[in-house]
């Protein structure tokens, strides 16, 4: 059902390249397509795993202004509206809303400062006043920058990127987002009883995140995975800069996450959440940006025409059940085709096993003839050229010394001799046993041996029997 589009490349150097999959293609393709698909799908399951009320939920979907710590000031609205216009009037990247161009400008303070991650101090030391200014004064100019000249310091670029990010009109992180974070912050473990613990449920709280994310505007998300991977990088080199991911946490919260223009004093409650939470994006950044498999299959799903999925809990119940029981019609239809398909095969194969019977039966006599018939009679499926029912040599013998077992063999003669004739073209079996009639009664009667001759073989095999067994006795009774 899956429309694939094919690119054939006739240049021999471009093959050898590694092809790049991207696994989350079709989460991408709905989220352009069909945003409010896409939002209701992921909300959906953000509210899976914390609880919104009402108007939270509404703030997160944008249908409600979110309320903020701080926000019922009538002195601090005034500052925030005069900060505002004051912003308005400044360059095209810093102060301005996010924007792939000023994203594009930015990423050049990010790639220098990845080649620079072991300053002491770095984030946390400021650089210098003068030389920041002419730094930011050609970001907003879109003149190029060579930061590779030297005439740049690391700290005179870190302190520039907290400054972008700082004179963003909101948090990197929006203010939509706000409360839901708070509400990650609180995941938490359970017991066995079912009651909360302390111990952070880590898990969770990346599936939320991953989720959170995935309904960023697309400016802040690309911003934010540049940052927080460069941020990782600066963690892991804390032995040589001194800067861990709880240090880095304190110096960025303020910037990607709480509210514009309020105070440390309005926040107090959930100071320590907001900055715990940056420390948790920081490292487990490599795991933020993909989307939740079952996010990754509603997604295909919605493309190919299948049965889409709202959550988590419906794609595991599909896995559980058992495809037999939801499998649609189509399915079903495909099923009884292959059945079809299958018999026919089968009844090929037969054909095909018979011929090739018929062909080694006129090879001449040879080891290998004997080979390939003993082949064929193991195989339950290999036929006679004379017979429409498959049948089976009958069991080799073991050599008995007994008297009884001289008098059988007297009679019945040697399994070579009647393997010997039954290969011939018009078989007379002249000696049959119980066993054998038994034998040939599971595997299936030749067509030319009725019942009736069977019972006349069965008792020419009894005449002979007395006739050896008088012979015998009178042979004995002469020797006395």
């Amino acid at each position: 059902d899956a429309i694939c589009n094919f690119v054939i490349c006739n240049d021999s150097s471009l093959r050898s390249q590694p092809i790049i999959f991207n696994p989350d293609f079709f989460v991408e393709k709905l989220r352009h397509e069909k945003p409010e698909v896409f939002t209701e799908l992921v909300v959906s399951n953000i509210t899976r795993l914390i609880d919104l009320p009402g108007a939270e939920l509404a703030q997160l979907m944008g249908e409600e202004d979110p309320k903020l710590p701080g926000a019922n000031s009538t002195a601090s609205g005034f500052f925030r509206s005069l900060i505002s216009l004051k912003r308005k009037e400044k360059g095209v990247v810093f102060g301005s809303p996010l924007t792939e161009e000023g994203i594009a400008q930015v990423s050049q303070l990010i790639e220098y400062l990845h080649k620079n991650l072991r300053a002491e101090g770095l984030f946390r030391v400021p650089g210098n006043s003068i030389r920041q200014q002419i730094l930011k004064d050609a970001l907003n100019s879109g003149t190029d920058i060579d930061l590779d000249s030297g005439e740049f310091h690391s700290n005179d670029v870190a302190t520039l990127l907290k400054m972008f990010l700082g004179e963003l009109p909101e948090p990197l992180l929006t203010h939509k987002h706000f409360h839901a974070h708070l509400k990650i912050a609180d995941l938490t473990l359970f017991d066995e009883k079912g009651n909360k613990t302390s111990t952070p449920d880590k898990e969770r709280q990346i599936e939320a995140l991953q989720l959170l994310f995935l309904i960023l505007p697309a400016p802040n998300r690309s911003l934010l995975k540049l940052l927080l991977d460069l941020l990782y990088q600066t963690a892991k080199k804390q032995d040589k800069n001194k800067m861990s991911a709880h240090n880095l946490a304190l110096m960025f919260a303020p910037h990607i996450l709480w509210p514009r223009n309020v105070t440390a004093n309005d926040l107090q409650e959930n100071i320590t959440k907001l900055n715990n939470g940056v420390t948790f994006m920081i490292k487990h950044s490599q795991k933020l940006f993909k989307a939740p498999v079952y996010i990754r299959e509603c997604a295909r799903l919605h493309y190919l025409g299948s049965r889409a999925h709202t959550s988590k809990d419906d794609l595991d119940l599909l896995t559980s059940s058992g495809s037999k029981e939801l499998q649609p019609l189509k399915s079903q239809k495909r099923s009884r085709l292959d059945s079809c398909h299958q018999e026919e095969t089968q009844q090929r194969t037969e054909e095909a096993l018979k011929e090739l019977f018929l062909h080694v039966h006129n090879m001449p006599d040879s080891a290998k003839k004997k080979k390939l018939i003993r082949q064929f009679n193991k195989h339950p499926a290999a036929l006679t050229p004379g017979s429409d029912v498959p049948t089976s040599p009958a069991p080799r013998r073991t050599r008995s010394r007994s008297f009884s077992g001289l008098i059988k063999r007297k009679v019945l003669g040697t399994p070579v001799i009647l393997e010997r004739k039954s290969r011939d073209s018009t078989p007379e079996p002249v000696r049959v046993s119980k066993e054998n009639v038994q034998l040939l009664q599971k595997c299936g009667s030749p067509a030319h041996m009725s019942q009736a001759k069977l019972k006349s073989l069965e008792g020419q095999k009894e005449g002979s029997c007395r006739r050896m067994r008088a012979h015998l006795l009178s042979k004995d009774s002469s020797s006395l």
